[in-house]
């Protein structure tokens, strides 16, 4: 008899007001249908223009509230600012920040010069900051918020060919925990996600080769490759009320890798 698998709705999810970062493909989309699902008010950030069009038509279609969609360079600040900027003046407030946008280009340490330094971090570490900074004051006023933070198990396994990113991914981690510290007397939560092997269309496109899954599946204790969308369910519940005493943690969700 085949197992049936049902999922958790969160009422204090409803309305609320969360904005999604990388949102228009991978894993951030998944988490920017979740929130729909759950009626909550969404704005997210990517550069996808197309990506973002038709990932708003699909969550439309299904009856969802629309999300609304900000084109914007994570890694210029300045644009960063302006976009929660305009998204505090048409929502009023923002409930939930998932800095989820990263990149996991493959490279060698030979290979990696001071510019390309400079852009990885800006990509995958440095937006999370000014984002959270960003918000944090409204965040204040309403009472309180959850912010959460896509790291990676790669700087624990440890990967590697991608050490600019291990570095950056292993930085968040830290930064969740000093935010957590810092912001917990205004009741704002901070946690952490770090995702194993997760099955992307990018995943699939790019690095899943038959050798990679086999690799995968040996160190996994679940003999499955994990979804976007477990991974999205994870930051519905860190983003919830159900969660209201949780801060300063980091959750691995990989299937038993690490």
């Amino acid at each position: 008899m085949e197992h049936a698998v049902q999922f958790a709705s969160y009422p204090s999810l409803r309305d609320k007001v969360a904005v999604v970062t990388g949102g228009a493909s991978g894993i951030g989309e998944k988490i920017v249908e979740a929130f729909a699902a759950q009626g909550s008010r969404v704005a997210f950030l990517d550069i996808q223009d197309d990506a973002a069009a038709s990932l708003v038509r699909d969550i439309q279609q299904k009856g969802h509230p629309a999300p609304t969609f900000y084109h914007c360079d994570l890694t210029n600040i300045a644009a960063l600012q302006e976009s929660i900027a305009a998204i505090l003046t048409e929502f009023g407030s923002v409930d939930v920040l998932v800095n989820n946008a990263g990149n996991d280009t493959r490279h060698t340490i030979e290979e990696v010069t001071s510019e390309y330094w400079d852009n990885s971090i800006a990509v995958n570490l440095k937006h999370q900051f000014f984002l959270s900074q960003a918000v944090i004051p409204q965040m204040t006023k309403n009472g309180g918020g959850s912010i959460i933070n896509l790291s990676s198990i790669g700087w624990v396994i440890p990967s590697t060919g991608v050490p600019v990113y291990v570095t950056a991914k292993s930085a968040i981690v830290g930064l969740t925990r000093t935010l957590a510290h810092e912001l917990g007397k205004h009741n704002i939560r901070v946690n952490c996600v770090m995702p194993g092997a997760i099955l992307t269309e990018r995943q699939k496109r790019l690095w899943l080769t038959e050798a990679y899954t086999v690799e995968v599946l040996r160190r996994q204790a679940l003999k499955r490759m994990i979804l976007p969308e477990e991974v999205a369910r994870l930051v519905l519940f860190l983003a919830s009320d159900d969660s209201a005493a949780i801060t300063n943690q980091s959750y691995v969700i990989d299937g038993g890798w690490v």
